[in-house]
């Protein structure tokens, strides 16, 4: 469990207020938020929520003074220090050693004196002895992102502006950045941006829906939020309908009297015509629709039929590290029709090698593999975490119609859907957002009618709006799937069967919960 990390030596003014943003808003090529009034307090646990490309990252660099906002003020105590961890680590530290990178964050004159700290924000993260020499570069994205932490917790920030502080991270590092976060001193407020549900009601307790017309705030963690916010909706919704139907009525009434007022030659009537037809016009000017949520982009799943009931039989495979350790073996199991099993297991256990052992034995039955038989009618539909198998400089369209016996008319209408414009079709990949390649990969899957899914970390990217997306496509086609993923809401809606790598060998659970708890997870 991660300890409490020291942030003394500095001595907090008692402020109600931090800092206030008024009437904020962003527009780039469209406002992505608009309206905004929300102050952070001591204690404050706020949670940004909107879809990829919707203005998260920059509010926080506005709230952090890295850039201006179109509209609006933010208005922050004297002295105060904030500290801002953003996605990805700058290339200036990309060769810095993890230490020496977190030292940096003292003034020169000081480290010396107080290099201790450095240890301390270290040991209150779990860093390893055996990391804390290596170059940033040399690790993989989750010690990164402690990296950037531990930077905070030795400037001894006022207050932290985490931008996806779970990217990169599986489920063990999760919980332990939620422990860690709910180790901070009470009074310390933070404001995140994040699209892993579980988390945000784990670690906050404020919620802020960005939106282009007119961002909501709650005083609640994410889940309550959100359906406060549903209701909010419904019943704006429920207020447009009834102004306009009685703008409607309005209109009617307005219309018989002025037939009575012309055929009875009455100014009276006439003038009350008027009043009545003025008053609907005030009643559909001010009447405003519930918000709609633009969609970044659809997914859609398919799945072709196949009468096959066992798609994969494991005959104990044994499943071995690159070096070829024995990482474990997997009994005898059973992958069949409508299954959508999760696999379970620590970092490194071995959950993508299976993955990859899998495909493999699909996509190449004549090179048998050792203790796993496919069903020849199975067709693979197969997601890589890192989304590897989309080439950086190849475009989105050229990707389409040379995988696909699809025209180019078609492609387009294809990757339209998916949230990808024209202008964004014949860019090279690797210059999409990750939000962007997922839908792409998500659109590949689709077109490649599988029966049989293999998805390796599916949600990496995805926002909320494409996590639920996904969940309803795989419930609603009753997909056949084996997937790995550390999206505890995820898991919990889309699985009906658990697979847990446990002593070097492959174990059925009867539901999630029991690995959630061993690795700390508290939502």
């Amino acid at each position: 469990m991660p300890r409490t990390p020291c942030l003394a030596g500095k001595t907090r003014e008692t402020i109600m207020t931090l800092i206030n943003i008024r009437n904020l808003g962003v527009t780039l090529n469209a406002p992505l938020f608009s309206r905004l009034d929300l102050s952070v307090n001591p204690g404050d646990r706020i949670g940004l929520v909107a879809a990829n490309g919707r203005g998260k990252t920059t509010l926080l660099r506005c709230i952090a003074g890295m850039a201006e906002p179109s509209d609006g003020e933010i208005i922050r105590s004297r002295g105060l220090t904030i500290g801002y961890v953003e996605q990805d680590v700058s290339s200036a530290l990309a060769d810095t050693p993890f230490h020496a990178a977190v030292l940096d964050m003292l003034p020169v004159e000081r480290r010396a004196s107080e290099g201790w700290r450095v240890d301390v924000a270290l040991e209150s993260l779990d860093v390893p002895e055996a990391l804390r020499e290596r170059p940033l570069n040399q690790l993989s994205g989750g010690w990164q992102r402690f990296a950037m932490l531990a930077r905070i917790v030795v400037a001894e920030a006022d207050v932290l502006l985490l931008d996806e502080p779970t990217n990169h991270l599986d489920l063990a590092r999760i919980c332990q950045l939620e422990a860690w976060l709910n180790a901070l001193p009470r009074d310390m407020p933070v404001v995140m941006s994040s699209h892993d549900r579980a988390f945000l009601d784990a670690t906050t307790n404020r919620t802020v829906f960005l939106r282009p017309e007119r961002t909501q705030i709650f005083s609640l963690p994410y889940t309550q939020a959100r359906a406060a916010l549903s209701e909010a909706d419904a019943s704006d919704e429920r207020r447009y309908r009834r102004d306009l139907k009685a703008a409607g009525q309005l209109r009617q009434h307005a219309a018989k009297l002025n037939n009575i007022g012309v055929n009875s030659g009455s100014d009276l009537l006439l003038q009350k015509t008027k009043q009545l037809k003025q008053r609907a016009e005030k009643l559909e000017d001010a009447a405003k629709p519930a918000h709609l949520e633009r969609s970044a982009g659809t997914i859609k799943l398919a799945n072709r039929e196949t009468h096959a009931k066992v798609l994969i039989a494991l005959d104990d495979a044994a499943v071995a590290a690159p070096d070829g350790r024995l990482l474990f073996k997997t009994g005898k199991q059973f992958i069949c029709k409508e299954d959508r099993i999760v696999l379970l297991g620590p970092n490194g256990a071995g959950k993508t090698r299976l993955v990859a052992m899998l495909r493999q034995a699909i996509e190449n039955p004549e090179a048998t593999q050792a203790g796993i038989k496919v069903s020849q009618s199975l067709a693979l539909g197969y997601c890589e975490q890192n989304l590897a198998d989309l080439s950086d400089a190849d475009t989105p369209m050229h990707t389409i119609v040379g995988r696909f016996e699809v025209g180019d008319q078609r492609a387009r209408a294809l990757l339209a859907g998916a949230g990808l414009s024209v202008a964004m079709q014949s860019r090279p990949i690797g210059r999409l957002s990750g939000g962007q390649k997922a839908r792409l990969g998500m659109l590949l899957l689709r077109l490649a009618q599988p029966n049989f899914y293999l998805l390796d970390e599916p949600t990496n990217h995805l926002d909320i709006e494409g996590q639920e997306a996904l969940e309803d496509e795989l419930l609603a086609h009753q997909a056949s799937c084996l997937l790995v993923s550390h999206d505890r809401n995820f898991v919990r809606t889309v699985g009906n069967r658990f697979w847990l790598i446990e002593k070097k060998r492959l174990v059925e659970l009867e539901g999630p919960e029991r690995f959630f708890a061993s690795v700390g997870a508290t939502g």
